[in-house]
């Protein structure tokens, strides 16, 4: 399980491979702000036993992708009070 690191877009993203390349890709997405290691290992080596080439990475600005300058934080993000079309 070697990182790599692609450039997307201008941003870098962290990723790791796990399994043979000829097996079925499987992506997995943590979620917002959600690091790769979050994925657990044991989890990702049985998933490339049974076939699957896993693909887990890290979402920009968390773990080892890039991070961006100039943007909301995500605790600040969560706390905002919803737009007036959706507030009850």
């Amino acid at each position: 399980m070697a990182e790599q690191s692609a450039d997307i877009n201008g941003v870098r993203i962290c990723y790791e491979t796990i399994g043979d390349p000829g097996g079925r890709p499987l992506l997995l997405i943590m979620g917002l702000g959600g690091p790769m290691i979050w994925w657990d290992d044991d989890l990702c080596g049985l998933l490339a036993d049974r076939g699957f080439h896993v693909i887990r990475f890290d979402n920009r600005d968390c773990g080892r992708s890039q991070a961006m300058s100039g943007r909301v934080s995500l605790i600040g993000s969560f706390l905002r009070q919803p737009p007036a079309v959706f507030a009850r």
